[in-house]
């Protein structure tokens, strides 16, 4: 039997929006540190902008090398009059990752893979879905469950709109949400992403937004200026006194393994099991930002 898909075995600290129609933008995205790039058909582009911002696109993912950024399309929903002419323009590109937006049933992301599964040239495109709608959140566990699935979006925006919540620096009327969309992409071995934060000039609330995510266990923020750039990746990376406590709860559950103990102690706390495969995956994801930023 195959072994499932990690899909969080590359970093995803930092997720910039990319409009599909500024080509300029597209190409200075080669340059940027970022460990992925949402290629936006959908809210970034204007409607008379759509048809050229496709096929723009299109030719832009065949043509230019990202390095070893994660590159992911968001198209526009299949019930819009620009949903289905972005994936038949954008498939001959064989992308990555499809980003559907307003998703609320996993009968949504079966309806998208059917039709990546009926072209050759999508049969190694993933999905990934925008959780943005309170039906979507009820819905998150079925959603991760879905076809082809690798990845969740948190739409803060808009799910702030359909609660007609107050901003909170705490966040407080988005937590239910955003947990429930963190559990259901952890129980079915998802990415999960946190949403944008507005103010793209105050880098002081997002360093605390990014705490914010990242405390509750986010793999990374979804950004919508290269500004906000440096601030995700510090964030969200392991931080030197993490991995050097990581080291040490390796050696030491090692030695006391050697000496047929199935605990050890390490700054007064016991290490288990658990923590030392905490402690790898740390490891693992710090060795990955490196080699994401030796290219």
């Amino acid at each position: 039997m195959d072994r499932p898909v990690d899909h969080r075995a590359r970093p995803y600290r930092s997720v910039l929006y990319i409009p599909g129609s500024k080509e300029r933008a597209l190409h200075k995205a080669q340059s940027l540190p970022v460990d992925a790039i949402i290629f936006d058909l959908e809210d970034a582009v204007a409607v008379e902008e759509k048809a050229n911002a496709r096929h723009l696109l299109a030719r832009t993912l065949a043509e230019t090398d990202y390095g070893p950024r994660a590159k992911i399309v968001r198209i526009n929903g299949f019930d819009t009059d620009w949903g289905q002419a972005d994936l038949d323009v954008i498939a001959a590109a064989r992308p990555e990752a499809i980003l559907l937006p307003k998703v609320n049933t996993a009968a949504d992301v079966e309806t998208l893979a059917d039709r990546l599964d009926a072209r050759p040239e999508t049969a190694e495109t993933t999905i990934w879905t925008m959780m943005e709608t309170p039906l979507g959140m009820l819905n998150a566990a079925q959603i991760a469950a879905a076809p082809r699935m690798a990845g969740f979006v948190m739409g803060t925006n808009d799910l702030a709109k359909e609660l007609d919540s107050r901003f909170r620096p705490d966040r407080l009327p988005m937590l239910t949400g955003l947990g429930l969309c963190l559990l259901a992409a952890r129980a079915h071995g998802l990415v999960a992403v946190d949403g944008v934060y507005n103010a793209f000039k105050d880098d002081e609330g997002l360093e605390a937004e990014c705490a914010q995510g990242r405390d509750m266990g986010f793999d990374g923020k979804t950004l919508i200026h290269p500004a906000q750039v440096a601030i995700a990746n510090a964030v969200f990376a392991p931080s030197d006194s993490e991995l050097a406590l990581a080291s040490r709860q390796i050696l030491a559950f090692e030695q006391a393994a050697a000496r047929g103990q199935g605990v050890a102690v390490v700054d007064g706390k016991i290490v288990e099991n658990l923590h030392v495969a905490t402690a790898r995956q740390l490891l693992a994801k710090a060795e990955a930002i490196q080699a994401i930023a030796a290219e």
